[in-house]
């Protein structure tokens, strides 16, 4: 698992590069951010910030730890992980964000996949201190930082992969920190995924999305797939913590949170879309 130090990261006040001194990260103005003693980084301005703790909860963040590493996402992540390695030169240490890391799943996944001869920078951010605080405690050679997408403390031209997986892309940003040529790999649920947890949650479903994607400006498409396939559920805990990992938990009324909470069993249709868009050259 050949992953070396994330070198790549900016002042959140300023823009300018930050340097690794010690238990800090440090510009050339003087700011100055402490490396907490579980390894991430806060680079969350309260000027960033849309309310005191923004992103997912802790609750959140234990069922979606529990759901991951049972496996239940795996070829998700395989296909991810796949798609980002794909092209990568050789020989060569290649950055990756993961913007929105949850707790790491998928980072921890594309470090296990690295073939000889690759080398990976990898840093993990997320808006949620829960999150990246979790994301660290179980991974110590990539770096974690709390953030936000809006404005990604990243250097301008830097990075070879961002992942964007179940997230809000912010596409401007994602050209700025990428190099020409870089790409972005944005993973999106499609019109049947969890159709039939939503089925209990929601007396109607909205209208699927459609499988066509749209090339963000600045990006063209390099390739479209998609992962489909079955997962059975067994224990009402798996099935809470699917429905805790989700937006789902909080727009469902009481009475249908209980019919869910009955659940022993649940099979349901995972049904995702992995677009790989690389970022033009500028001119």
């Amino acid at each position: 698992m050949p992953i070396t130090p994330f070198q790549a990261l900016a002042c959140p006040l300023d823009g300018g590069p930050l340097r690794s001194n010690g238990s800090m990260w440090r510009c050339a103005a003087g700011h100055g951010f402490d490396i907490a003693r579980e390894g991430y980084t806060h680079l969350l301005p309260v000027q960033q910030k849309r309310s005191r703790d923004p992103g997912d909860s802790k609750l959140m963040v234990a069922a979606r730890r529990r759901f991951l590493n049972a496996g239940h996402y795996q070829a998700i992540a395989a296909a991810v992980s796949q798609a980002a390695l794909a092209d990568l030169p050789p020989m060569a240490t290649a950055s990756c964000l993961d913007a929105g890391c949850g707790e790491g799943y998928y980072l921890r996944q594309l470090a296990a996949a690295t073939r000889d001869g690759q080398t990976l920078a990898l840093l993990g951010l997320d808006i949620s201190k829960w999150v990246v605080l979790s994301a660290a405690k179980q991974d110590r050679q990539s770096t974690w930082v709390v953030g936000s997408n809006a404005n990604l403390p990243v250097q301008p031209g830097t990075l070879d992969r961002v992942l964007c997986l179940f997230g809000f892309p912010v596409h401007a940003e994602f050209a700025r920190v990428l190099k020409p040529g870089g790409q972005l790999l944005q993973l999106d649920a499609g019109p049947d995924h969890l159709r039939e947890l939503r089925e209990i949650i929601y007396s109607t479903l909205k209208p699927g999305r459609t499988a066509d994607v749209r090339e963000p400006e600045g990006f063209t498409c390099v390739s479209n797939e998609s992962v489909r396939y079955r997962l059975d559920l067994s224990g009402s805990e798996t099935i809470a913590d699917l429905l805790a990992m989700t937006p789902h938990l909080y727009r469902a009324s009481a009475e249908r949170r209980a019919q869910a909470a009955a659940l022993t069993a649940l099979s349901v249709s995972v049904d995702v879309r992995l677009a790989r868009l690389a970022r033009n050259a500028t001119r």
